[in-house]
């Protein structure tokens, strides 16, 4: 008789359609992919324990200039603080092909940090897991393409063929006591029943023979994930993490989601994958990662904290200093992102402005000064208002701003001065530097 793994690698041919299996009906490719849903939803169970993992030196260097090692090492120190002493980033992973991968693989180790844990990220060679066995590292990502755009494109190959393959390497890992995490890449994309079912089951039985955990990542490789409860297989996440939950038998804290942002749907989807049964959400820090992204590690702290109701030790206030880094660095921090661009809690609209000044919780939708250390600010344009710039006064001139209220002539005239810039044609928000001029030629002229 056939061993185990293999037995489920051939049920997956006899079950396979002739041939690949590209599911046109729902990816037409002529037209964005189709959404299909079923009569009935997917019902929450979320795991007992939630957590984030990175992958800020995989993924997210594939998609700007290689980070230095001192960049490496920094960025890594500033996700230890920002996941706090209880792990609440548990792992981050590493390339290992190049010598400046290694050492800066070398230099995070030798930091001392119980987390985040540093892993590897292998192809699913053994040349390549033999980097792995160099590194000393205990547990490495495999990639395992499981979509048939995959198998028969990429790889020329069969399922067959190619999970066998893929059962070559994880048992190579298991037999030296390494964690396997595979990827089973473009899984929103895969035949389920077909593929992703059989091989993900022959993985939980190499658990069970080896005592050895083996854990399942679930990318949504080109961002055609559905957070609906409703939304049909293989593109609904909450039913593909139940079925790799019910249906394969992965445990809670053996699934990781891992997104991309193509259709604009990756943090519904990183939560949906949380809500729905994964442990683990993968992300970047700004999201930085190929084409439209990756999960923002930000963002996962955020919503950690919200489907949780505590911070779990995190410090928060290091996604500001976080954000400072890659500005130092000369990376372009987008101003409209959520938590770490210039414009996330500051405002231009004058209604607004006067809210805040009555009171921040108004248009604020958290504490962001004690959270991120940034209080919510004013950029001054045509549209501020005098409260607008009462609010900037508060913030930048306290002590000429104590008592001063919004009617008080001096602020009309520093108003009259905003407006009489964009009735000349301006366009842009005044600097800090601009309005304090204005205001000290208004307070200055009586």
């Amino acid at each position: 008789m056939p061993p185990t793994w293999l037995r489920y690698a051939e049920d997956a041919v006899r079950r396979s359609p002739e041939g690949p299996e590209y599911l046109r009906g729902v990816f037409p490719y002529v037209l964005p992919p189709l959404v299909e849903l079923e009569r009935e939803p997917v019902p929450l169970d979320p795991a007992e324990e939630i957590w984030i993992t990175d992958t800020t030196f995989r993924d997210g260097q594939q998609s700007r200039a290689p980070y230095t090692v001192e960049q490496i090492v920094a960025l890594f120190s500033l996700l230890h603080r920002l996941g706090g002493p209880r792990g609440m980033i548990r792992q981050s992973e590493f390339f290992l092909y190049t010598k400046k991968d290694r050492e800066a693989v070398e230099r995070c180790q030798e930091l001392g940090y119980r987390y985040p844990e540093i892993t590897g990220w292998i192809r699913a060679t053994l040349g390549d897991y033999a980097l792995v066995r160099a590194a000393g590292l205990r547990e490495t990502g495999i990639l395992c393409s499981i979509s048939d755009y995959h198998i028969f494109k990429k790889l020329n190959s069969t399922r067959e063929a190619t999970i066998r393959g893929y059962l070559e390497v994880v048992d190579a890992a298991l037999a030296d006591g390494v964690v396997p995490r595979c990827h089973i890449e473009d899984a929103t994309r895969a035949d389920f029943f077909g593929a992703v079912l059989p091989f993900v089951q022959a993985l939980m039985e190499r658990s069970r023979e080896s005592g050895i955990q083996v854990k399942v990542r679930y990318p949504d490789t080109l961002g055609v994930g559905v957070p609906d409860p409703y939304a049909a297989l293989p593109r609904g996440i909450p039913r593909l993490t139940r079925a790799l939950r019910r249906e394969a038998g992965v445990p809670a804290e053996a699934l990781e989601f891992h997104g991309q942002n193509d259709l604009a749907a990756i943090v519904p989807n990183a939560v949906a994958a949380w809500l729905y049964g994964a442990s683990a959400n993968n992300g970047t820090l700004l999201g930085i990662g190929e084409r439209s992204g990756n999960t923002p590690i930000e963002a996962l702290v955020f919503w950690l904290v919200g489907l949780t109701g505590e911070t779990h030790g995190m410090d928060t206030t290091v996604i500001s200093e976080i954000a400072d880094f890659y500005r130092a660095i000369g990376e372009s921090v987008d101003q409209r992102l959520p938590f770490v661009g210039d414009n996330f809690n500051v405002t231009r609209a004058g209604i607004h402005a006067d809210g805040l000044i009555k009171d921040e919780e108004i248009y604020n939708p958290f504490d962001t000064r004690g959270l991120l250390n940034r209080p919510p600010g004013v950029a001054i344009t045509d549209k501020s208002g005098a409260a607008g710039l009462l609010m900037w006064m508060q913030k930048h001139r306290p002590a000429m701003a104590e008592g001063l209220d919004k009617r008080d002539g001096r602020l009309l005239r520093v108003l009259e001065l905003v407006m009489a810039e964009y009735d000349e044609g301006r366009v842009t928000s005044l600097s800090d530097d601009e309005v304090g001029a204005m205001v000290d030629a208004a307070w200055g002229g009586g």
